[in-house]
């Protein structure tokens, strides 16, 4: 267990910030299985913005990796365009 003060508001508050980086992951992972399913051509365009912009709010925070997030980004650009 922490001693020191400090160290006992650290252990909160990235309890706290683990917390909202779990909860804005698992929403972006369900938009994205959303715009997967969706066959409606301007429905899917309006998800990819929406989706790439949560993409790259993660991954400028660090909760995933830049390469990830534009993996993702390149490939869901692949099916919208493909619709």
């Amino acid at each position: 267990m922490a001693n020191h003060k400090s160290a006992i508001k650290r252990i909160r508050s990235n309890n706290a910030k683990r917390l909202r980086n779990r909860y804005q992951a698992k929403t972006t992972r369900t938009f994205i299985k959303r715009l997967r399913n969706t066959t409606d051509k301007s429905e899917a365009q309006d998800l990819f913005t929406k989706v790439s912009r949560m993409l790259d709010k993660l991954a400028k925070k660090n909760v995933i990796h830049q390469n990830k997030a534009n993996n993702n980004k390149s490939k869901l650009a692949k099916y919208v365009n493909s619709l």
